[in-house]
């Protein structure tokens, strides 16, 4: 089975179809576990769109963009800089 392996809805896609992007299955205790962590996700209190518009930004961007060039389009975009925390976690500083 071919399964589409771009765009930001891929993974869904597979999990989905109860297959890894190999046409294996996937084992079902690990979809699962799966399943049950993002029932309790779809249940938690947000706080806020920008809040979690930045969040996805810094964790996308970071596997994409020099930390100099995330950090400026944040602030050009007129979001907070990167945090201490963001730039241990993502960049290793």
């Amino acid at each position: 089975m071919d399964i589409d392996q771009q765009g930001a809805d891929a993974v869904d896609r597979a999990i989905a179809q109860g297959l890894d992007f190999d046409g294996s299955a996937i084992d079902p205790l690990k979809l699962s576990l799966y399943h049950e962590v993002m029932a309790l996700e779809a249940g938690r209190q947000r706080s806020g769109v920008v809040n979690t518009m930045r969040s996805r930004i810094v964790r996308i961007g970071a596997k994409h963009l020099p930390q100099e060039q995330l950090n400026a389009k944040l602030l050009a975009a007129g979001f907070s800089p990167l945090k201490d925390k963001e730039l241990a976690f993502y960049y290793g500083k």
